[in-house]
C-alpha cells in the first residue's frame, strides 16, 4: 500500500517539475529574443523576404507532424498509464487500418509538399538568377581577405573596405571570391549566404526594398579574425547614392596593384575606407593568380 502511495505521489511530482521545466524554457527563450532584430525573420529586400517565408513555411508544415505526436504522445500516457484500471486493453489496436493511413499518409503527404516547394523555391531562389527589373543593375565585386572584406565597383572606379552602399529598388549583382581561405558572404536581411573561394568567381544577385544600415557577415571559420569579420550594408535613394560615388571616385586614397597588395595581407584591422580604383582589372588579377604557375599577382 505504501509502496503504491508513494508511486501515485511520485508521477504527478514528475508532471509538475516537467511542466516548470518546460515553462523555465520557454521563458528564457521569449525573455534573450524578446526587442532583439532578427535579420532572417525581419527582411528588408525581395530575396530574403521569399527566404523568410520558405522558413516559415517548412516550419508550418512540420508542426503538423511535431504537434499531433506530442499530443497523442502525452495523451497516450496519462490515459494507459499503470494507476488508471479503466484503461482497456486493446492489444490489436496497433492494426488499426484507419490510424496507419493517417500516421504514415500525413508524414509522406507533408514530405512530398516540402519536395515540389524546395523544387520550385531552388529555381526561384538560384543566386546566380538575375533579378527581374527594368532598372540597370549594378555590378559590385567582392574579394574575401584575411579579415576584412573588399567591394570592387568597376563602372564607378571605386572601392571599398568593410562597407558597401548600394541603391535601393535596384538590381544588385554580387561577383564574389577570396584572396584567402574559402569564407561565405551573407547579408541576413538582403540575401542567403554564398561561398567566396580563391581561384573561382560566384554570383549573388539581391536587392533592397527600404533605406537603411544592414549588417553583413563572414558565415563560414577562416581563422583568427573570423568574429570580427563583419561589414555594413547602407541602402539609400538613387540620389543619394549618385552623389556618394561622385566623393568617392575623388578619393585621395588610391588602389592599384601594389596597394592591394599590402591592403591583403593578414589584419585584425575592421576599420573603413573608401579608395579610388586605379586598376579595373584588380578582381580578375586576384582570381587568376590562383590558376597561374606561380601563383602571384
Amino acid at each position: 500500500m505504501r509502496k503504491d502511495k508513494k508511486r501515485s505521489l511520485k508521477r504527478p511530482i514528475q508532471v509538475v517539475l516537467s511542466s516548470v521545466v518546460a515553462i523555465i524554457i520557454i521563458t528564457a527563450l521569449v525573455y534573450v529574443t524578446r526587442g532583439r532584430d532578427i535579420p532572417v525573420l525581419n527582411p528588408h529586400g525581395i530575396i530574403a523576404d521569399q527566404e523568410r517565408n520558405l522558413i516559415l513555411l517548412t516550419v508550418g508544415l512540420g508542426l503538423l507532424v511535431v504537434v499531433p505526436v506530442f499530443i497523442m504522445l502525452f495523451t497516450i500516457a496519462w490515459r494507459y498509464r499503470a494507476s488508471n484500471t479503466k484503461a482497456v486493453y486493446q492489444p490489436d489496436f496497433s492494426s488499426h487500418k484507419g490510424f496507419e493511413a493517417l500516421w504514415w499518409g500525413l508524414p509522406c503527404l507533408i514530405i512530398l509538399t516540402l519536395a515540389i516547394i524546395t523544387g520550385i523555391y531552388t529555381h526561384a531562389l538560384d543566386p546566380f538568377k538575375p533579378i527581374d527589373s527594368q532598372v540597370k543593375p549594378v555590378t559590385i565585386q567582392v574579394i574575401s581577405l584575411q579579415w576584412k572584406w573588399l567591394f570592387i565597383y568597376p563602372d564607378q572606379k571605386i572601392a571599398t573596405l568593410n562597407y558597401v552602399d548600394i541603391p535601393k529598388d535596384t538590381p544588385i549583382n554580387f561577383m564574389i571570391s577570396s584572396d584567402a581561405p574559402m569564407n561565405s558572404f551573407w547579408i541576413p536581411a538582403l540575401a542567403g549566404q554564398v561561398y567566396a573561394m580563391s581561384g573561382m568567381s560566384t554570383q549573388l544577385h539581391l536587392m533592397s526594398n527600404s533605406v537603411g544600415s544592414y549588417v553583413g557577415t563572414s558565415a563560414n571559420i577562416s581563422g583568427d579574425g573570423f568574429a570580427d569579420m563583419h561589414f555594413k550594408v547602407n541602402s539609400m535613394s538613387e540620389s543619394d547614392f549618385a552623389t556618394w560615388t561622385q566623393k568617392a571616385a575623388v578619393s585621395t586614397s588610391s588602389l592599384a596593384n601594389t596597394d592591394y597588395k599590402k591592403l591583403a595581407e593578414p589584419s585584425h584591422d575592421s576599420s573603413e575606407a573608401t579608395y579610388k580604383l586605379t586598376d579595373a582589372s584588380l578582381y580578375n588579377e586576384v582570381i587568376m593568380k590562383y590558376t597561374s604557375p606561380g601563383g602571384s599577382m
